[in-house]
């Protein structure tokens, strides 16, 4: 397979310039090959992409609408909330209260699950997010996203006094995943365990349209992604590995990060290489979160052809304890993330 991201997109069915497919045109024609298929999930995305369009154009807008900057308030994890972070965060709410099949939600920014008034027992799917993933670059202009993973809730095990039990679901059992990229243009990215999908926001008629299919990640790339300003606290095999990527042997490999895991993310699936948020000395544990962050995120690179692991055991496979449990993460291309872990293994910490 070529490393060259032009052939990434090449390998990926475009779609025809005189058919425009939307979002819901695909699902349902996906569902055409599921007898069980009821349309149920075709309308629950729905109300994710009508929350796209509506925060979309809120970053558009931030510094005319006077929602750049700080909230004032902290979330459950001490972090301060920008103020789109919250106004994010109650568009997808709105946008997902009303679908009727949804519920329960748990997000980023709240402190525990919310059980939807208007579905409450009869909704059978669980939808976790970061409404804004990083929300603390939106003030200099930088890319930022939505990270979505929707689970299927257990119908006999349903308790509205402890709506968490169907939030701590391991990865694999993740019913879809996705993401939304605020940048240049609005791309949507999902999957439901058939391939990853691509769909470019068309503000002409302000629909998701396929923009490209069955997108693959490279196997080999010639990126890393990383905050090196970690450095001295990263475990040892992560600095062997930074180390070898600067050698003549290696390439060496450019360096690229933005802060941004969605845009950080979307160059390592569209180019290749790798992206590592390993543990430090301030968070031994990893930062990034497992339920809204690691676990989509992991979903869409397997399904693409990269890997995903937390140094010692694929994502997808870990339980979650907590609602707001973090990781560290690595995912990315699988070459890389083989050599990754011959480092990690060799210099266990």
């Amino acid at each position: 397979m070529s490393t060259q991201p032009t052939d990434t997109i090449r390998s990926a069915r475009k779609r025809d310039n005189n058919h425009l497919v939307t979002i819901q045109e695909h699902i349902l024609c996906q569902q055409r090959h599921h007898q069980t298929a009821t349309g149920g999930f075709s309308w629950l995305l729905s109300g994710i992409t009508l929350a796209a369009r509506i925060i979309s154009a809120n970053v558009r807008r931030a510094g005319i609408l006077d929602v750049l900057g700080e909230a004032g308030s902290a979330n459950v994890s001490g972090e301060q909330q920008q103020k789109l972070d919250v106004l994010a965060n109650k568009s997808i709410q709105l946008c997902l209260e009303y679908r009727g099949n949804v519920g329960i939600i748990a997000s980023e920014e709240l402190d525990e699950p919310t059980v939807l008034t208007n579905a409450g027992s009869a909704g059978k799917y669980v939808v976790v997010f970061d409404p804004l993933d990083g929300s603390s670059n939106i003030d200099v202009n930088v890319s930022v996203g939505t990270i979505f993973s929707i689970l299927e809730r257990d119908p006999d095990g349903f308790n509205a006094n402890d709506p968490a039990a169907d939030v701590l679901q391991a990865g694999m059992r993740q019913l879809a995943a996705g993401y939304i990229v605020y940048g240049s243009s609005t791309v949507l990215v999902y999957t439901t365990g058939e391939g990853v999908h691509f769909f470019t926001l068309d503000p002409s008629v302000g629909a998701f349209v396929l923009s490209n299919e069955n997108v693959r990640m490279p196997e080999k790339g010639k990126i890393y992604s990383v905050n090196e300003g970690n450095y001295n606290s990263f475990p040892e095999g992560v600095k062997r590995y930074l180390q070898w990527c600067k050698t003549e042997e290696a390439g060496p490999f450019t360096s690229r990060y933005i802060g941004s895991l969605v845009a950080d993310f979307h160059r390592t699936l569209l180019r290749g290489g790798i992206f590592l948020y390993p543990p430090t000395a301030k968070a031994p544990t990893g930062k990034l979160r497992l339920l809204y962050e690691a676990n989509p995120i992991a979903f869409i690179a397997e399904q693409a052809g990269g890997m995903a692991t937390d140094g010692k055991g694929r994502i997808l496979e870990k339980n979650p304890t907590s609602l707001h449990q973090r990781t560290p993460l690595f995912v990315g291309s699988k070459w890389e993330m083989d050599r990754l872990q011959k480092y990690l293994e060799e210099f266990p910490d």
